[in-house]
């Protein structure tokens, strides 16, 4: 397949779950916001959420004090922000244009409606009076999007790229959201700091049930702990179980079977390191990882697969910096 064609619709992909991701982690902390807290305490978390996605300096350069108002805005419509969902949508439609040949009608039109509806949503100011509601928009939009090119597509090389762009970025994601959040508690967490038989107080439950609802993860935690919310048990499913949609073993076990199915005679060095970081997520402990430090474990991950990325667009895709 030509490089052109799959770095297009690499990027389509990731673009859409980029935006995704963004209305999850600004939902979650517009209802943490809703909260009985602090002017600090609330500042905090609208601070830990440009943390996320690096764009403190950027934000901070534009608009200086940081408020709700202002990240909403930001994260949501800036179109100079290549983190917003405004430029991420937009992005995943021009990709999407560019390849319209190999793509199913149903998933070139599902694209092109998220971004005309989004237009319409920004032009009259709808999502600033519910903006709760217009998050759920964005997430539904990027279900519908996936779903279907799933239920479309031929499972070709193209279809691979597509699912390839949306794991990576999906682990990249949780990645960043897990190290953020747990750093916030704890700057140096780790397992031993706490009794997980201990039920944790009302402030570290809203705490970690929002960590686990931004990533649609809650109703799975209760269903596979059945007990009370704690970060050892937070942070294993969402790194170690391949069983949860978002944790990085399954995404990156999503990475290593797409690339597997794409593989070519430059490709064999990221495919082993692929399967090398999916084997440390395989055979990995979560007692391990706390032990020796989650945010340098994270921060590991992150580069590793950043790594990946790079790596990818130079044996498959054209030399284009996103």
């Amino acid at each position: 397949m030509l490089s052109r064609t799959a770095d297009h619709l690499f990027w389509m992909s990731r673009y859409t779950e980029r935006a995704e991701c963004t209305a999850r982690m600004l939902n979650v902390n517009y209802e943490t916001a809703l909260l009985p807290q602090s002017a600090s305490k609330a500042q905090e978390g609208w601070m830990g959420l440009l943390s996320i996605s690096e764009l403190i300096p950027a934000y901070t350069k534009r608009y200086g004090e940081i408020t709700q108002e202002k990240v909403l805005h930001f994260m949501v419509n800036d179109e100079d922000n290549p983190s917003s969902i405004n430029a991420c949508l937009r992005a995943a439609r021009e990709n999407a244009r560019a390849v319209r040949g190999a793509l199913t009608t149903e998933v070139w039109e599902t694209q092109n409606q998220t971004w005309l509806v989004l237009n319409k949503h920004l032009r009259d100011g709808a999502w600033q009076r519910d903006p709760g509601q217009f998050f759920e928009w964005v997430k539904y939009r990027s279900h519908l999007s996936r779903g279907v090119t799933l239920g479309t597509m031929l499972h070709d090389e193209a279809y691979r790229f597509m699912r390839m762009g949306t794991s990576l970025e999906r682990a990249d994601n949780t990645a960043r959201l897990l190290d953020v959040k747990f750093h916030a508690v704890d700057a140096d967490f780790h397992g031993s700091v706490r009794d997980s038989r201990r039920a944790t107080p009302e402030s570290d439950f809203y705490h970690w049930s929002a960590i686990l609802r931004s990533v649609s993860a809650f109703e799975i935690y209760r269903k596979v702990y059945r007990d009370v919310i704690t970060p050892e048990r937070v942070a294993e499913l969402l790194i170690l179980r391949d069983d949860m949609p978002r944790s990085l073993a399954s995404n990156m076990l999503q990475v290593v079977e797409n690339l597997k199915a794409v593989s070519n005679e430059y490709s064999g060095e990221t495919e082993r390191r692929a399967g090398r970081l999916l084997a440390d997520l395989r055979y990995g402990r979560i007692e391990e990882i706390l032990a020796t430090g989650l945010h340098a474990y994270l921060t590991q991950f992150l580069d590793r697969v950043n790594e990946l990325g790079s790596r990818i667009s130079r044996d498959f895709l054209l030399p284009v910096v996103h």
